[in-house]
């Protein structure tokens, strides 16, 4: 299979098998996210609601697309990272895997929410820094650009969480006509019909909306594997013929040979060297090709390689101010671009299963700890109707946006962010548990700094061991 040698297909095995096992914590880690509410106030018994966030997980993961997931994929350079040593593919995806598990389970048997993107994209950075530090090892080992959109969206979702659920919270105070909205739930009776309707839709967005989100983080993480250990099999989408690429490459050309180098500056003239040297490139794997199996088995990857450098210089160089082009040649650049990218940007409906079945099983198991955190102890008060509803309102809302706009987003730090907005709407500031607020404010201090310490560590010693 794939041409490996049975000893490295096994190492291949063992990293999906634990990329499985990250998409599974993961699943048990976040399910209280989802059904905390729905459990907690007697709207479902536990096992229907866990199964229930389960089926809208998995299908959140096939209903997301892959923005998110390219995110992941891009933040670590796997083009500028992989060489001969397979070995070394799979000391870099093995580390960054076990030192987000690792965080993970530690934090969920502890019983603090904690979020498995800070985790996972931690201990992607942290491999990327390690690498750098090799001997002969490249400076631009991580993506800072897309590292900073993703560290932004991080970082700004808990805040618009809190501030959103308390305006929620108003609007609801305002509005509403239901007093048993504002009560604390029976400890054995259901809440009132439509309270039950309304906190079963929230439990569905947010179990959507996580699945379509953390779930393509698995489904970067799973590229990230295969294209590391794999690169000639998985660097383009197989289901595509890569000569159909030609018409792209040829708009491209057209468009490059209209900029004016003598309007440049000098940064910008190196930009457009490169530009046309990876354009060069390409027509260099495609002369005299003329059906796919002309193709040498390694130039996939050179294809894939030439295609995101060809993007990521082009889009510097025409943003630059000194480049004189219509708004016609930009539109036929972007659009001949955006094709060619096509061909790496693609998960298999395979990946998508895998994941999608890991999130789902995981999700159905675990959730007892981090359920109780969140229905009391954020808070001084247990969990109100009005609290758990406006709260998973918000959190749905804030993670669905991050999907549409490919970031990633934390669904533990956004929905335990929005109790604690609607803790301090019902009675202020000092309704709010300092020592819970102050673990998780903890965790989510110490998660990227943590991780990346530990990822950075074991692929330092597992590339040692490989040699």
């Amino acid at each position: 299979m794939f041409g490996l040698e049975p000893h490295v297909l096994l190492l291949l095995a063992l990293c999906l098998l634990a990329a499985c096992a990250f998409e599974f914590v993961n699943g048990f880690h976040d399910t209280a996210n989802a059904v905390a509410t729905v459990i907690y106030t007697n709207t479902l018994r536990p096992w229907v609601a866990v199964v229930w966030s389960a089926f809208w997980n998995f299908i959140g993961v096939f209903a997301g697309g892959i923005g998110v997931a390219m995110g992941i994929v891009y933040l670590l350079p796997v083009e500028s990272l992989v060489d001969q040593n397979v070995y070394h593919g799979i000391a870099m995806v093995g580390a960054l895997i076990v030192a987000a598990i690792i965080w993970n389970v530690g934090t969920w048997y502890y019983g603090i929410p904690s979020s498995s993107s800070h985790a996972l994209i931690g201990s992607i950075l942290g491999v990327g820094i390690a690498f750098s530090l090799l001997p002969g090892g490249k400076g631009a080992a991580v993506n800072w650009s897309k590292a900073g959109e993703s560290g932004m969206a991080l970082l700004l979702s808990p805040i618009l969480g809190f501030s959103f659920t308390i305006l929620m919270m108003f609007l609801l105070k305002r509005f509403s006509p239901s007093k048993a909205l504002f009560k604390e739930p029976h400890k054995r009776k259901p809440p009132p019909l439509f309270i039950r309707l309304t906190l079963i839709t929230t439990c569905t967005l947010v179990s959507f909306f996580h699945g379509s989100n953390d779930g393509q983080k698995g489904v970067g993480l799973i590229m990230l594997i295969l294209i590391g250990i794999v690169p000639i099999h998985f660097a383009l989408d197989n289901s595509k013929n890569p000569l159909d690429l030609r018409d792209s490459l040829a708009k491209v050309e057209y468009v490059i040979k209209r900029v004016n180098a003598a309007e440049l500056t000098t940064a910008d003239q190196k930009l457009l060297t490169e530009v046309r040297a990876q354009t060069a490139d390409l027509d260099r794997v495609f002369a005299g090709k003329n059906k796919v199996e002309d193709l040498p088995t390694n130039a996939r990857f050179e294809i894939r390689r030439d295609i995101l450098l060809l993007a990521n210089r082009g889009k510097k160089l025409l943003g630059s101010e000194h480049i004189s082009l219509s708004t016609a040649d930009r539109n036929t650049y972007d659009d001949a671009v955006k094709s060619m990218k096509g061909f790496t940007d693609y998960a298999p409906w395979q990946v998508l299963l895998m994941v999608s079945l890991s999130l789902a099983c995981g999700t159905m198991i675990g959730w007892q700890r981090i359920v109780k955190t969140i229905g009391e102890r954020i808070g001084k008060e247990h969990l109100t109707y009005a609290q758990g509803a406006s709260s998973e309102l918000v959190a749905a809302a804030m993670i669905g946006v991050s999907t549409q706009f490919g970031l990633p987003t934390s669904t533990t730090h956004v929905l335990t962010s929005s109790i604690a907005g609607s803790m301090v709407a019902s009675r202020g500031v000092k309704n709010i548990n300092p020592q819970m607020v102050r673990s998780i404010a903890l965790a989510w201090v110490l998660t990227l700094p943590v991780t990346m310490v530990l990822a950075g560590g074991l692929f330092l010693l597992f590339r040692a061991i490989s040699g």
